[in-house]
C-alpha cells in the first residue's frame, strides 16, 4: 500500500508546459514520500532468451484484468516504438503501461534501424543502444528486438499479449491512417497519455537550432573537426568565436569587478566625508578657544601686558593662578620673575658710608630647573617660545632687521 500510495504521487505530478508566449505553467507538485527502496537490481531480459511457458494461453477480458488476476498470471502489455534518444516522456508512457491493471507484466517492443530508416527517418542511436536502453527502464519486464512496425495476430499469440498500450492518437504510417485500428477493434488498445512538451524530435530540434553552440562546446571537448564533419575554416570560425567569447567574457568580469570597486570607494569616501565633517568641529572649536574673543592669545595678551610693569609677587601669582594654572613651567617662571625684580631693586639702593654691599651669594640651581627670567624671557615662554633666545648648539644665526 505504501509503495502503491508513492507511486500515486508520481503519477499526479505535471510537467512543465509552454505556450507561445514563452512563458511556463508550473504543474502541481507532491508532497514529500518516506524513503523506499523499490528499484531492481538487473536490466529487463529479452524475449528471446526466456524459457517458453508451457501452460495454455488465455486472453483476459479488460473487466478480468481490472479487477485482478492471480499472481502467477499477470495480465500481459505489450508496448512498443522507436525509443531514439530515451527521454521522460518514454519512461512515463511506460509508467502509464505497468499501471493499467493491478497485476501487469509489461512487455515492451523495440524496432530495428532497417524498419525505422525505412518508415520514419534516420535515428541517433542505433538499434543496440535502444535496446539497451529499454532494458534499464525500471518498468519494463522483457524485451523485444525488432519488433514489428505492424502488429499481426501471430505476434501477439507468440507472445501471449493480451492488451496493447499506446496513445490513442491515430499513428498513420505504412500506408494505414491508423496501425493500430484492428487493435482497437478487437479490444485488445489500452490506451496512454503522451508527455507534452519533450519528445525525440523536440530534442534534435534544439540541437539543429543552436548548432554552433553545440559544435564548439564538443570541439572544446577534444573531437577533431573531422568528426564532427566541420570544415577547415568553420573550425576555424569557431575558434575565433570561442576566443572573442572568452574576451567578452573577460570584460564583463572586469565591469562588474570595477563597479564592486567604485562602490567600496564611494562607500570609503562617504566615511572620510562623515569623519571630516566630525574633525572638522572640533578643528573649528579648537580655532575659536584659541583665537576668538576669549582665546588663548588673548589672555597670553593681557599677561604679557601684567609682566611689562613692576609688580608683586603676591599680584602677580593672583593674576596668573586662575589662566595658567596647568602651565606649571609659565608659573613658576612668572613667580621667580617677580622675586628676580625685587633683588635688583635691593641692589640699586644706596648705601650708608662704610657699608659695603653684602656679598652676592652663589646662586643656587633650582630643584625643578626653573630660573629667574627678565620681562623678554617671560613673554617667550608665555607665547610658547623657548625660554631663551641664546642660540643652542646645531641651530643656526637667525638674523633680525636693523
Amino acid at each position: 500500500m505504501e509503495a502503491q500510495s508513492s507511486c500515486d504521487l508520481l503519477l499526479s505530478r505535471k510537467r512543465k508546459k509552454e505556450d507561445s508566449n514563452g512563458e511556463t505553467d508550473e504543474g502541481e507538485r507532491p508532497g514529500k514520500i518516506p524513503r523506499c527502496t523499490v528499484g531492481l537490481r538487473n536490466p529487463a531480459p529479452f524475449a528471446d532468451e526466456i524459457k517458453p511457458d508451457g501452460k495454455p494461453y488465455k486472453r483476459v477480458t479488460m473487466e478480468e484484468a481490472k479487477r485482478g488476476t492471480p499472481p502467477d498470471r499477470p495480465v500481459r502489455v505489450y508496448a512498443d516504438g522507436i525509443f531514439d534518444v530515451f527521454h521522460s516522456g518514454h519512461a512515463r508512457a511506460l509508467m502509464q503501461a505497468k499501471r493499467l491493471f493491478p497485476n501487469t507484466h509489461l512487455i515492451v517492443g523495440v524496432c530495428s534501424d532497417d524498419l525505422t530508416h525505412k518508415y520514419k527517418g534516420f535515428t541517433v542511436m542505433n538499434e543496440d543502444e535502444r535496446y539497451d536502453a529499454i532494458t534499464h527502464c525500471r518498468y519494463v519486464d522483457e524485451v523485444v528486438r525488432n519488433a514489428p512496425w505492424t502488429l499481426t495476430p501471430e505476434f501477439l499469440a507468440k507472445h501471449r499479449i493480451d492488451f496493447v498500450a499506446h496513445d490513442d492518437i491515430p499513428y498513420s504510417s505504412a500506408g494505414s491512417d491508423d496501425v493500430y485500428k484492428h487493435i482497437k477493434d478487437a479490444g485488445m488498445f489500452a490506451p496512454t497519455q503522451r508527455t507534452e512538451g519533450i519528445s525525440t524530435s523536440d530534442i534534435i530540434t534544439r540541437i539543429v537550432r543552436d548548432y554552433d553552440v553545440y559544435v564548439r562546446r564538443n570541439l572544446q571537448r577534444g573531437y577533431t573537426a573531422k568528426e564532427l564533419n566541420v570544415s577547415f575554416i568553420n573550425e576555424k570560425k569557431y575558434h575565433l568565436q570561442e576566443r572573442v567569447d572568452k574576451v567578452k567574457r573577460k570584460v564583463r568580469d572586469v565591469e562588474e569587478k570595477s563597479k564592486e570597486f567604485v562602490q567600496k570607494v564611494e562607500e570609503k569616501s562617504i566615511d572620510l566625508i562623515q569623519k571630516w565633517e566630525e574633525k572638522s568641529r572640533e578643528f573649528i572649536g579648537n580655532f575659536l578657544q584659541m583665537f576668538g574673543p576669549e582665546g588663548a592669545l588673548v589672555r597670553r595678551g593681557f599677561l604679557m601686558a601684567l609682566c611689562s610693569q613692576t609688580c608683586t609677587r603676591k599680584s602677580l601669582i593672583v593674576t596668573l593662578f586662575p589662566v595658567l594654572k596647568r602651565k606649571n613651567q609659565v608659573f613658576q617662571s612668572a613667580v621667580f620673575l617677580s622675586s628676580s625684580e625685587a633683588h635688583v631693586e635691593r641692589r640699586k639702593r644706596p648705601h650708608a658710608a662704610g657699608h659695603q654691599p653684602p656679598a652676592e651669594p652663589q646662586q643656587q640651581p633650582h630643584p625643578r630647573g626653573a630660573l629667574a627670567l627678565s620681562h623678554i624671557q617671560a613673554s617667550f615662554l608665555l607665547q610658547g617660545l623657548p625660554a631663551s633666545p641664546q642660540r643652542g648648539p646645531g641651530i643656526p644665526r637667525q638674523r633680525g632687521r636693523r
